[in-house]
């Protein structure tokens, strides 16, 4: 697999960020998937000493870190290799969860809820058993409700319920700030809350089973035998898109400055409509295949929450925090990368 590595570097992160950081043990729970490589690489660049648990003894996205990088074989839900992980650590970021796009979620409420607050609860008791020094909370947007206010700020988090489509995941989202919250009162556990905005870039899970909206039509792009792809939806619906760099930069910049368990939004300040993306994808595709390529949009598909778009204001006031990357240069990238990693071992485009 091709290596990506993330160009973030310390001094684009708060200087009390890279204090925070510098020579602490953290444990990255999720280290091993799509964001927590990711992470790992920019804790890297800050100065810590990453810990990934992980099932695998030599996690893909993680093989060109090796000698960087402590690995401890196990699952998150034994608690003996929970607590050999956590030996240690003075910070344990939580980004581990069961992800899935539109149609699985739709159609697996109960294990997608079941399943990540399996993957949650047994790290934040253990966090505050242990008493480190921090937990990060890495939430989402889909804990917001279908008639959200545009753009939508975090009072709206536990308004109503969350979008039908992703009800079993927002609802276990929804549950998981609840339960940093409240074990943050109980025990005086330091509790940081993020809330992410839809995640794309390179490692993203391009399966065609389980992929977000981007992967989804990247994959559908990049394979597409003829002069069109398929596209769900009239491509009026919207998102609010966030770069894998800046969603990594964001949430240890949340973890570092903000340990009041309330969540703070982290995403671009922008609404992308889908039909726009998948003309920026076909432009890119098209010009890499040398051929002109068109999204092909189909209304009698499901299609979730009709419009997201991430109110930024708290981010920027807490933390300075922004969005650097923008769509049209991380869908380029991502491309790329799938291009050069689609048929390799590993690799979920199947």
């Amino acid at each position: 697999m091709t290596p990506y590595r993330t160009s973030v570097i310390a001094s684009d992160f708060h200087p009390d960020t890279q204090a925070f950081f510098r020579g602490r043990r953290v444990l990255a729970l999720g280290g091993a998937g799509f964001i927590g490589s990711h992470v790992v690489e920019q804790l890297l660049a800050l100065g810590a000493k990453p810990v990934v648990l992980s099932r695998q003894a030599r996690p893909n996205f993680l093989t060109h870190l090796d000698r960087e990088v402590e690995l401890v074989e196990g699952d998150i839900t034994d608690a003996d290799s929970l607590a050999r992980a956590i030996k240690g650590a003075s910070v344990v970021l939580h980004m581990a969860a069961r992800v899935a796009g539109i149609e699985w979620n739709a159609t697996h409420p109960a294990s997608m809820f079941t399943e990540n607050l399996a993957l949650f609860t047994p790290a934040l008791e253990a966090a505050a058993h242990s008493k480190v020094d921090r937990f990060l909370v890495t939430s989402s947007a889909c804990v917001y409700p279908r008639h959200c206010s545009i753009p939508t700020p975090e009072e709206e988090g536990f308004k109503d319920s969350p979008e039908p489509t992703n009800a079993g995941y927002g609802w276990s989202k929804r549950m998981e700030e609840f339960l940093g919250a409240a074990t943050a009162r109980e025990y005086g556990l330091s509790v940081a809350i993020a809330r992410p905005y839809n995640a794309y870039g390179p490692r993203d899970n391009f399966h065609p089973a389980t992929s977000h909206v981007l992967a989804a039509l990247i994959r559908k792009a990049c394979l597409a035998e003829g002069d069109t792809f398929d596209v769900w939806g009239d491509g009026t619906h919207s998102r609010s898109f966030l770069y894998v760099d800046d969603f990594a930069r964001g949430i240890l910049e949340v973890a570092a400055r903000y340990p009041q368990a309330d969540a703070v939004n982290i995403g671009a300040d922008e609404e992308t409509t889908i039909a726009n993306a998948a003309n920026l994808i076909a432009k890119h595709v098209g010009a890499v295949r040398g051929r002109k390529l068109l999204p092909k949009f189909d209304p009698s598909q499901i299609t979730g929450q009709p419009r997201r778009r991430c109110d930024v204001s708290k981010a920027i006031a807490l933390l300075g925090y922004r969005a650097k990357v923008s769509l049209d240069e991380g869908l380029k990238n991502t491309i790329h990368w799938f291009l050069e990693n689609a048929d390799r071992p590993g690799h979920s485009h199947a």
